[in-house]
Formats: structure tokens, C-alpha cells, sequence
């Protein structure tokens, strides 16, 4: 399966106070309403770590909305890589 061009997965991992409730469903709904998959790996007092796929300016936009965040949470720093689709096993 080829995906469109300027579309990418990538693995992001937010660190800082992340544990509030809020963040997780904040993430999931923004990620939406930009139109982004997105899987969740990792769930954390101090780390998040998903996976999103989309075109790599929807995937900015989700990471500086998840660098403001909501009020109840502090982002330390948000990293990114790129997920090769061979790395994925596929069904």
C-alpha cells in the first residue's frame, strides 16, 4: 500500500507533566478534527508516546497545538521521527 505524497507516520513522544486526564481525549480530538490517525504506545505521568500519519503539516500543527496544550498539562518537549512502513508488520 503506497500512501499520497507529502504524507508521513511518525512517532511522537511528549515529555513534561502529562499525567491530567484531559490530554489524552484533547490529543484524540484534535488529531481529528485535523484529519490525523493516530495509535497510542505509551501513557504517562512524564511521557506519551503515538504514532500519527498524515500530511507532515497537519502532523506540525498537531504537535504545536500539543506544545500549548490544554491548561492542565506542561510539554517539555515533543520528539519526533519519521516510521518507516517497513517497520510496521503488516496484517
Amino acid at each position: 500500500m503506497q500512501s499520497r505524497q507529502n504524507e508521513l507516520r511518525e512517532r511522537m513522544t511528549i515529555l513534561g507533566e502529562v499525567d491530567a486526564d484531559s490530554f489524552i481525549p484533547w490529543i484524540r480530538r484534535h488529531a481529528d478534527k485535523l484529519g490525523l490517525s493516530q495509535s497510542f504506545f505509551h501513557i504517562g505521568a512524564d511521557k506519551i508516546e503515538l504514532e500519527v500519519a498524515g500530511p507532515v503539516e497537519l502532523i506540525d500543527m498537531l504537535e504545536m497545538g500539543c506544545s500549548l496544550g490544554p491548561i492542565d498539562v506542561w510539554v517539555d518537549e515533543i520528539q519526533r521521527r519519521i516510521v518507516d512502513i517497513a517497520d510496521t508488520p503488516q496484517a
